[in-house]
């Protein structure tokens, strides 16, 4: 069977060859990856702190909340205020 292996790598690659070829392929990528513009990035994340890490919540909370309301805002002032424009102006609503 193993004679059957190697008379056929000659003429068309191997499973394990094209795995390997692939395998390679990855590797030789995230090599690189230490190299390009994001190595310095990567180089300096680091984990935040407790603390820093509650003040980045309340500040996304507080704009949500910002953003929710706005929309609500929105939502009244189209319920409510332009049909009652429309109307006022005799243009079927």
């Amino acid at each position: 069977m193993s004679d059957n292996k190697h008379s056929e790598e000659g003429s068309e690659r191997t499973f394990e060859d094209k795995v390997q070829a692939t395998q390679d392929r990855i590797e030789a990528g995230f090599r690189r990856l230490g190299r390009g513009s994001w190595a310095r990035i990567l180089r300096m994340a680091r984990k935040p702190t407790k603390q820093e890490f509650k003040q980045t919540s309340i500040i996304c909370g507080i704009g949500l909340f910002i953003l929710g309301l706005i929309g609500f805002i929105i939502l009244v002032i189209m319920d409510n205020a332009i049909p009652g424009f429309f109307k006022w102006m005799g243009i079927g609503y």
